[in-house]
Parts: C-alpha cells; structure tokens; sequence
C-alpha cells in the first residue's frame, strides 16, 4: 500500500485541476484558482512523499506529468481564455483562443522536463505549476483586491494588450533556456539552503503584506534570484 500513496496524491492534483476547469467555464475563477493553489500543494506532497517512503516508480512520474499537463497547463489556458472573453465583451471571437497558446507551450514545457537531465536539482525555464499559480493570482486579486496601492488591477487584467503580452512572455519563458533554482531540500541546513530560505522568507512576507498582489512579485523575484545565483552557482550545484 505504501507505493501507492504518492500516486493518490498525485490523483488528488489532477482532481483538483479537473474541477479547476469546470469553475473556470462556469464563470467562477476564483474559486479555480483555489483549486489550483491546493493542487499546487498536492503537487508538492507527491514527490515529498515519495522521497521519505522512498518509493520512486516510473508510473509515478508518468502520472505525475499527466495529472500537471491538466492542472498546470490546460487550466491556466482556460482562465486566461476567460479573461480574455470578459475583456473584449464578445468582440473578436476567435481572438480568446490565443490563450491556449500558453497550454501548448507547458506540454512543451512538461515534454522538455521529463528528457532532460540538467533539470535534476534545478529547473530550466519556468516550471508550469508557478505559470499557473501566477495565472491563478489575476481573479484573486480582482476580487479581493480590484484597487489596492493606488493601482485599479481590474484594468490591467481585463487589458486585452495586457493579456497578448503576458500569454506570450510566459509561454516563452515556459521553455527559455534560463537556469532557476528548485525549492527541494536535499537537508535543511542553512548552509546548503541559504538562498531558499531567504527567498521562502521574503515571499511569506510579500504573502503578508500584499496578499494575493505578492504572488506575482514573488515570481519576478524568483526570476531575479535565479539570474543572481547563476552568477555565482553553476545550476546543478544550487
């Protein structure tokens, strides 16, 4: 029963993603977005636990891949067609259809990942699940916090150009060759992981003070983090 274990926790993202697409289509993207979130947390336990019980088996990376081609590819694509719908207010049918192109490019993404081998203890490129949790931040933020810094968020995200612009930038940087660093602990010594914890401290922080505003914060810094430690580490090494 033990191997099996990591493999129901995997289920239990792909599940989540599936209801994250139907909430999409019915117009509830918050509440999608929760159930990317929570898959986001699945997606974290399944290999968690598949290093403690030490239970690896290839079906598990297979469904693995599978179950985040759903959540963290085809349901980002969905919000982003949603969002594209409500912004042009049923003008220029065809044109909400570009935002699959950001679905397209995670199975690249997740094609890429699982033949190469530079991607044990780091990632090259975006890894899907933070596309998708970025993705995930634009209905929060419009709920919760549409005005907040002086800034109306609402009219960034149903900006047409706005959403042409970041649909492509994120499926490029989905599969650019840019080394970023991987939040696996191998121990938790400060040493080994001094640039993670300082980067998990600076994000709950964000978290605290912006709220949903700070996801996309946290991603540019992770971006930036990467391309500081990559000056400094070779990639293999952080």
């Amino acid at each position: 029963m033990t191997k099996h274990i990591p493999n129901f926790v995997t289920s239990l993202n792909l599940f989540c993603g599936c209801l994250a697409i139907v909430f999409s289509f019915s117009g509830y993207l918050e509440w999608a977005a929760a159930m990317i979130g929570l898959a986001a947390i699945f997606d974290f336990l399944d290999g968690l636990l598949a290093r403690v019980l030490n239970v690896h088996s290839e079906i598990g990376k297979q469904l693995d891949s599978l179950a985040d081609m759903v959540t963290f590819g085809v349901t980002p694509g969905v919000i982003l067609f949603e969002l594209f719908n409500r912004a042009l207010l049923g003008n220029y049918p065809l044109l909400p259809f570009f935002a699959f192109v950001i679905t397209v490019f995670s199975a690249i993404r997740l094609a890429k990942f699982n033949l190469d081998t530079r991607q044990t203890n780091s990632f090259i490129g975006v890894p899907t699940p933070a596309n998708a949790i970025l993705v995930a931040s634009f209905p929060l933020i419009m709920q919760y916090q549409a005005h907040w810094a002086g800034i109306m968020w609402t009219n960034i995200f149903l900006n047409v150009f706005f959403l042409i612009i970041f649909t492509a930038l994120m499926s490029y940087l989905l599969i650019a060759e840019i080394p970023l660093f991987a939040l696996k602990f191998k121990d938790f010594s400060f040493k080994n992981n001094s640039l993670r914890f300082v980067f998990l401290g600076i994000s709950l922080l964000l978290l605290i003070i912006c709220r949903f505003v700070g996801i996309p914060i946290i991603l540019f810094l992770y971006l930036i983090f990467s391309l500081i430690n990559n000056k400094f580490l070779k990639p293999n090494e952080i």
